[in-house]
């Protein structure tokens, strides 16, 4: 099973997105326009990006709270592929995002910061929930917390469902992450980050390929 290498964009300026898009592409499956660029930009990068790249699958980190179907759909028209949604949200609104994704022909994944609760992780995967992203998010990784086992307890044994795991992953500690069942990594600063982010990128393709390969 090919593991997806997302590139998250976050923190950086308009023209730094262009910049590190065109020099990683070749070794990310997605492109992620992360929540404080579309709060200081809008939907207008994530329209750039499309009609820059117009196959590349986007992935518009709106983090969703309320008014489900109206902000997926600003993403959606924008030309994402998929948003984010709060696992914590009202399902309600989950499942309003929900219907928009399918109206568009689009995709939703349901960010699990921040929550512990099992119990609706369940009943988003009953209601036709089909993509989970574990996240610890910045703040939490600067106190040292990284998505370890208590997380992935949040998702195991769940049937016909997608797995991604963000907060803090690098060329150093994904070994660590690819030890569980997942199907896509989410990359921020490990690469935007760096020197060489053209290297960094190819450094963790290829220890996704060659774990998967064992």
């Amino acid at each position: 099973m090919k593991i997806k290498i997302q590139l998250a964009l976050d923190r950086i300026e308009w023209s730094r997105c262009f910049q590190l898009i065109e020099e990683v592409r070749e070794y990310v499956d997605l492109v992620e326009i992360g929540t404080g660029i579309i709060k200081e930009y809008g939907m207008a990068i994530v329209r750039e990006v499309r009609q820059s790249y117009p196959l590349l699958p986007i992935v518009a980190d709106m983090k969703i709270c309320d008014a489900g179907q109206f902000e997926a759909i600003q993403a959606f028209q924008a030309g994402a592929d998929c948003v984010t949604v709060m696992g914590f949200a009202p399902i309600t609104t989950i499942l309003e995002a929900h219907q928009a994704a399918k109206d568009y022909d689009k995709q939703v994944i349901v960010d699990l910061l921040g929550m512990t609760d099992r119990r609706k992780v369940n009943q988003l995967a009953e209601i036709g929930c089909s993509h989970f992203c574990l996240h610890v998010g910045k703040d939490e990784q600067a106190n040292g917390i990284q998505a370890e086992k208590h997380l992935f307890a949040l998702v195991r044994g769940l049937k016909n469902v997608e797995i991604s795991v963000a907060g803090g992953i690098n060329e150093k500690t994904i070994a660590h992450f690819l030890q569980y069942p997942i199907d896509q990594v989410i990359i921020g600063s490990a690469i935007t980050g760096s020197q060489h982010p053209k290297q960094a990128a190819k450094t963790i393709k290829n220890n996704c390929q060659s774990y998967k390969a064992r």
